[in-house]
């Protein structure tokens, strides 16, 4: 499952809601005397709180009272159109998705989700379009981010060697993100290139310890470069650290 950015949709607010529980308080009595846009920012974050916890018909409802109150507030129809797409109403969020770049055509966020939108489509020159126009806009500052689902796009794509461009130049504006860290030695292991990829898996487990991902990287790497002594250091780690991670279970099935 491809792990795309989203902007600015979520909330740690919902996480929080999730954890210890919320109490739903209809805000309906004050709406008509406060701001429009704070409205339906506290709709958009209960509406979300529900759709995390599968509540759907709560959700739509919060997320369209934040509409109502505030058509023009690119959040709010951001919202609406992921809300749209997790019941599979692709069309309504499209439309949702053009509403909102009509009244806000620079807006980064809109245009990054929306390319996540194309891509899932598997409309992959659109998808690469608004990406791209996401990172030029002056005031964008989630470019890291946008890059790497532009990358992760051309993977979907089949395009190996653009999506290492993007993954590199995600790296270029945030040089730890996790997600391209991996995702770029996998694409250099691929590509023969055993000393960079090692180099930036050495990076990633000072930074963030080992992971799965990170070891089956490794395990990868040191068999295709024949050093089998380190196939059988960083499997025991996958042993130990991982036992009943799918990677591990690929690994005794000989997928690595």
């Amino acid at each position: 499952m491809v792990r795309w950015t989203l902007y600015p949709i979520t909330s740690g607010f919902i996480a929080a809601c999730l954890l210890v529980g919320c109490v739903t308080v209809d805000p309906t009595a004050k709406e008509r005397s406060v701001d429009p846009i704070a409205v339906a920012d506290a709709r958009i974050t209960l509406g979300l709180s529900y759709l995390e916890q599968g509540q759907r018909q709560r959700a739509q409802q919060n997320l369209q009272k934040a509409l109502d109150v505030a058509p023009d507030h690119p959040r709010a129809q951001l919202a609406m159109a992921h809300y749209y797409q997790q019941v599979g109403e692709n069309r309504s969020a499209e439309a949702l998705y053009v509403r909102a770049l009509q009244y806000s055509p620079k807006n980064g966020d809109v245009l990054n989700n929306y390319g996540v939108f194309l891509c899932n489509e598997a409309r992959f020159d659109e998808a690469d379009n608004a990406f791209m126009r996401a990172v030029l806009q002056p005031d964008y500052f989630q470019a890291s981010a946008t890059y790497e689902n532009a990358a992760l796009c051309s993977i979907k794509h089949g395009d190996a060697t653009q999506a290492a461009d993007y993954f590199r130049k995600a790296l270029d504006h945030e040089p730890y993100r996790p997600l391209s860290m991996l995702q770029l030695a996998r694409l250099e292991l691929t590509g023969g290139d055993y000393r960079q990829a090692e180099a930036r898996l050495d990076a990633f487990s000072l930074r963030y310890g080992e992971t799965a991902d990170s070891l089956v990287l490794k395990i990868q790497s040191s068999r295709q470069s024949g050093r089998l002594d380190r196939v059988e250091k960083y499997a025991e780690l996958l042993r130990q650290q991982f036992p009943d991670s799918q990677q591990y279970q690929n690994y005794l099935a000989n997928e690595y």
